[in-house]
């Protein structure tokens, strides 16, 4: 009876085992492929980095590490990934959809991080990656250290008055951070006013940000084309912000990498210009 006993306990753990495998998916990967440099990244600062086995050729830190590169930002090389045997491939919104249904086929795992909105998907990302990693108590201290930095920051701004700001993100043509970005963010949590507050597409003209007279310009580093802008602007001396000498260029790096601790950095670099704190 004792016997029978422990084989109905053993088949009933089994059981659960594999329904809490279902309905959690698999508690953590060993060999990541990652094809976005926000999630390489992330798995740097989640200390994970022994599970990567391939990136993408714009993850600096791993290509550092001398960790494979299987993809460009937008192309995957299939036949490479396979070759790596990974149980799991993250990639971002702006991997080809083709590319990811042929891994599929092939029998491997794929999951997509689509461009988070607002800070707490990128929060929320974060976490879900770190318990992929079986590193889910980092992950969450990680975001909390980062909620509270960026309330200590609103608190010392709040004395602000309102300032209409203009993030600039591309060139050719003409580009700005719009609502429903985890970039609008920055400028909502600093207490700034998105001057394309109204839009639902990117693209603007110099004309646009005149008429709307920001106090503050913002540039994303665009190498020689970056300090071609910051010129470009200084000419319109009948700008607010340009009168004010409150144009700036933020490190792409950065500000265009959406993780708790990059997202956190951004706005202190935000606020320190700002402010003088």
């Amino acid at each position: 009876m004792k016997s029978v006993y422990s084989n109905k306990k053993f088949i009933v753990s089994i059981l659960f085992f594999a329904w809490v495998t279902l309905a959690f998916g698999q508690a953590s990967y060993s060999k990541i492929i990652s094809l976005a440099p926000s999630v390489t990244q992330s798995l740097y600062y989640l200390d994970a980095q022994d599970k990567l086995v391939g990136c993408t050729s714009y993850c600096t830190a791993a290509k550092n590490d001398h960790k494979p590169v299987v993809a460009s930002a937008v192309k995957a090389n299939i036949e490479k990934i396979v070759s790596l045997k990974p149980d799991l491939v993250i990639a971002s919104g702006l991997t080809s959809p083709k590319d990811l249904e042929l891994l599929r086929k092939m029998g491997i795992k794929v999951e997509v991080f689509a461009s988070p909105r607002s800070f707490q998907e990128i929060c929320d990302q974060f976490i879900l990656l770190g318990k992929w990693v079986g590193a889910e108590h980092r992950a969450k201290k990680t975001v909390s250290e980062s909620q509270q930095k960026i309330q200590q920051i609103a608190r010392r701004i709040s004395r602000l008055n309102k300032p209409k700001m203009f993030f600039q993100i591309g060139a050719n043509p003409l580009f700005t951070v719009i609502p429903n970005t985890f970039m609008n963010d920055y400028m909502t949590l600093l207490g700034a006013e998105n001057i394309a507050k109204g839009l639902t597409q990117g693209a603007v003209t110099r004309e646009f940000v005149v008429a709307k007279n920001p106090d503050y310009i913002f540039i994303v580093t665009m190498g020689i084309v970056g300090d071609e802008e910051m010129k470009t602007w200084k000419r319109y001396t009948n700008l607010k912000a340009v009168r004010d000498n409150h144009v700036y260029i933020i490190d792409s790096e950065i500000a265009c990498q959406p993780t708790p601790i990059t997202f956190v950095q951004t706005i202190e670099t935000m606020n320190k210009l700002m402010t003088g704190d």
